[in-house]
C-alpha cells in the first residue's frame, strides 16, 4: 500500500498529497464538532454522506459556470481536488434568521430576512472566527476588493441555484457558509474558485413543511438523529435511494 503524505487535518476532513501535479486528496471523516471543538463526537457514515452530497452539488454548480476546486470523487470518502491557496475569509449568506442571528437581532428564528444578507468571518480558529467587514479584509490583505467582489458574486449565484434545488425536494436553505481559494494558472493568472465542501455541515437546511432541522444544528443543539438527518438530505437529492426516510 502506498503511504500518502498527510498535509493537514481539520475538524471534519483530512488533506493528503494528490497523485497528480497540483492536486490534493480530500478525505471526509465521521468526526463532528461545535463550539470551536469543545463539543465533539463521531457520527457513523457522516463522511461518506457528505462526500457524496458535496460531489453532487459541486458538479451541479460547475454545470452553471461556477468554478470549483473539485475534480472527481475517488471513493466513498475521498475526492481529488485542485491545490488552491485558501482565502482566509469565510462568506456566510443568510436567507432567514438562524439561532445566532435571532439572538443578535431579536428576530424570531427562521423568519425570512428582507433580502439575503452576506457576512464575512476571518478564518482563524484561535480567534473563534470573528465577524469582519470588507474594510478589515482589504486593510489586512486577506483579499483584494476585486476578489471580494468575485466571491460575493459567486455566492449570490450559488444561493439562487441551491435555494431552487433544495426547494424542489422540500427543503428550505436557511443559510450556508462558503470558502474560496486562489487557483494559479499555467499562464500566471489567478482564478477565484469555490473550495472546501457543501453539505449539511456548512448549510442550514430545514424541512419546508415541518421546519425539522436536517443539518449540523441537530448536533449543536442536542436534537439527536444527526445521521438520519444527513441521510434524509441525501435521499431527497436521490443520492441514497435505498435509505428510508
Amino acid at each position: 500500500m502506498v503511504q500518502r503524505k498527510k498535509l493537514f487535518e481539520g475538524k471534519s476532513k483530512i488533506l493528503f498529497e494528490g497523485s497528480e501535479d497540483d492536486t490534493l486528496v480530500l478525505h471526509f471523516k465521521d468526526d463532528i464538532s461545535s463550539v470551536h471543538r469543545k463539543k465533539k463526537a463521531t457520527i457513523t457514515g457522516k463522511g461518506v454522506i457528505n462526500n457524496r452530497i458535496s460531489e453532487f452539488l459541486m458538479m451541479k454548480l460547475s454545470d452553471i459556470g461556477i468554478p470549483t476546486h473539485f475534480i472527481r470523487r475517488l471513493n466513498m470518502r475521498e475526492q481529488l481536488v485542485h491545490d488552491v491557496d485558501i482565502v482566509t475569509v469565510e462568506i456566510t449568506l443568510r436567507n432567514a434568521a438562524s439561532e445566532g442571528m435571532s439572538k443578535r437581532f431579536g428576530l424570531p428564528e427562521g423568519s425570512p430576512l428582507p433580502r439575503s444578507i452576506v457576512e464575512y468571518r476571518y478564518k482563524n480558529e484561535e480567534l473563534k472566527d470573528p465577524f469582519v467587514s470588507e474594510e478589515h479584509i482589504t486593510a489586512f490583505g486577506w483579499a483584494t476588493a476585486q476578489e471580494i467582489d468575485e466571491m460575493v458574486s459567486m455566492t449570490l449565484r450559488i444561493n439562487d441555484f441551491l435555494s431552487g434545488l433544495f426547494l424542489g425536494v422540500g427543503i428550505s436553505l436557511i443559510d450556508f457558509t462558503l470558502e474560496f481559494g486562489r487557483l494559479y494558472q499555467d499562464d500566471g493568472s489567478v482564478q477565484i474558485v469555490l473550495a472546501d465542501e457543501i453539505s449539511p455541515d456548512n448549510c442550514r437546511l430545514w424541512d419546508i413543511r415541518t421546519r425539522k432541522k436536517l443539518d449540523k444544528d441537530r448536533f449543536r443543539r442536542d436534537l439527536g438523529k444527526v445521521e438520519e438527518a444527513y441521510q434524509e438530505v441525501a435521499t431527497r437529492l436521490k443520492l441514497l435511494p435505498n435509505v428510508k426516510k
